[in-house]
């Protein structure tokens, strides 16, 4: 049976997670966390913090990739760390649903913003995104050079967008340094505009494991996935806080909280007219970027579960000349365009992204089970600051599973139901994997 090809460089890997995180949120959070915290210096601060709490995330994964560099990521790291049931859960939600919904809705949003440059009906939007999607998957068929070199070039591009916009903002007239010492303190009390904040920039960040899932595919993994998780977050946390320094330079608090559309308006302060469709241009760059990530990495989770025998067979084949999982690349591009179609992305999407949060907890739960229970397993790469990243991490992880439900409990029990859905999946094929074992 055809392999994975070990191809993708440092620079590769880097590109991948820092395209995935940087999608269309660090153009529209801002406002969300102005609006929260009305304080400048607060609302830079947040994104420094969640970059950090983010980060703590990335050392456990970091550590966890290095111990087992093989395609699929948590789903290989929660099997061998805290049960192969929660392994399962965590691919049967993302490879089913999550993944899709993401890249239908992040196509959706390449779509509208396109069409800001190139006016389209609705229909029209609509077919640019599947349109969209197809050409994503048939790129990432061909090869995991093709996907990884396309990330590459729209990566740079997009951080050389955002770059652009920063020092336009500061260079630019337009600006005042009165801005970032302007605002008052929310009149009920700091607390809860922070957690409205921080869960919101740390919706923004993620992202931070997707080169995990090509484990298999990554040159000295043992070297090269941690420092690209590292360095991607790295990266990430400086243009995100540049950005909203930018943000916050040219509009005052009040405005910038005002405004659903913070970073056209930002632009047409500083360069006019043109402006909005500047930013137009960068979100709908920022937005294909971070869809062929997605594309790339998430459909090897359903071929990992199959080459574990805990999925459908054909997802764990291998193209004998391109080297790419083709059935579950099109598997993946099929329920995404049916998500785009039909609109459901938008449910799905808020019923399980929230589980998300529950299977990173786990992931460094699996961290500190490992540390006691396999203490011999090699790990080229040790957690920095452990135990208390990862325990800290996992404090936050509740507190955001926790902020979900209080804020929508409706959605987070439909979503709890649908990721336990997966059951009896788990029940058919480990009965499955057990007969061939033995």
């Amino acid at each position: 049976m055809s392999e994975l090809r070990r191809e993708l460089s440092l620079f590769d890997a880097t590109t991948i997670n820092v395209g995935t995180m940087i999608a269309s949120a660090i153009f529209v959070v801002p406002s969300t966390v102005a609006l929260a915290l009305r304080l400048p210096a607060l609302a830079v601060l947040v994104w420094v913090v969640g970059g950090l709490v983010s980060l703590l995330g990335a050392l456990c994964m970091a550590e966890l990739g290095a111990a087992f560099p093989q395609a699929g990521g948590l789903f290989v790291y929660l099997r061998e760390g805290v049960g192969p049931v929660w392994g399962f859960l965590y691919g049967w939600a993302n490879a089913v649903l999550i993944n899709p919904a993401s890249i239908g809705a992040i196509a959706v949003v390449f779509a509208t913003y396109l069409g800001i440059l190139v006016p389209l009906s609705p229909a029209g939007i609509k077919l640019v995104a599947v349109g969209s999607i197809v050409a994503l998957t048939a790129l990432n068929c061909a090869g995991v050079r093709a996907g990884a070199v396309t990330q590459n070039v729209l990566t740079v591009l997009k951080v050389g967008a955002l770059a652009g916009l920063i020092v336009a903002a500061f260079v630019l007239p337009g600006g005042s340094p009165a801005n970032l010492t302007a605002g008052t303190v929310p009149a009920g009390g700091l607390l809860g505009p922070l957690g409205v904040a921080m869960v919101a920039v740390l919706w923004a960040y993620d992202g931070w494991i997707e080169i995990t899932f090509v484990g298999s595919e990554v040159v000295d993994p043992g070297r090269v996935l941690p420092r690209s998780i590292v360095w991607s977050l790295g990266i990430v946390v400086l243009v995100y806080t540049l950005t909203n320094l930018a943000f916050l330079y040219v509009l005052p608090p009040e405005r910038m909280a005002g405004s659903p559309v913070v970073a056209s308006d930002v632009a047409t302060v500083v360069l006019g007219p043109a402006g909005a469709a500047v930013v137009a241009g960068a979100i709908a760059i920022a937005t294909l970027g971070a869809n062929n990530g997605i594309v790339l990495t998430a459909a090897r989770i359903p071929y990992a579960m199959a080459r574990d025998r805990r999925f459908f067979p054909w997802a764990g084949r291998v193209h004998p000349t391109l080297g790419t999982p083709v059935p579950a690349l099109l598997a993946q591009g099929v329920v995404a365009v049916v998500l785009a179609l039909t609109g459901t992305y938008e449910k799905l999407f808020t019923y399980v992204v929230f589980a998300s949060w529950v299977f990173y907890a786990l992931g460094c739960a699996a961290v500190l089970r490992l540390r006691r229970t396999r203490p011999d397993l090699p790990r080229p790469y040790r957690a920095w600051g452990y135990p208390l990243s990862p325990l800290i991490f996992i404090g936050f992880a509740a507190w955001v599973v926790g902020s979900a439900i209080v804020a929508t409990p409706w959605e987070a029990a439909v979503g709890g139901l649908i990721v336990a859905a997966g059951l009896p999946g788990y029940w058919y094929w480990s009965r499955g994997a057990h007969r061939s074992a033995q």
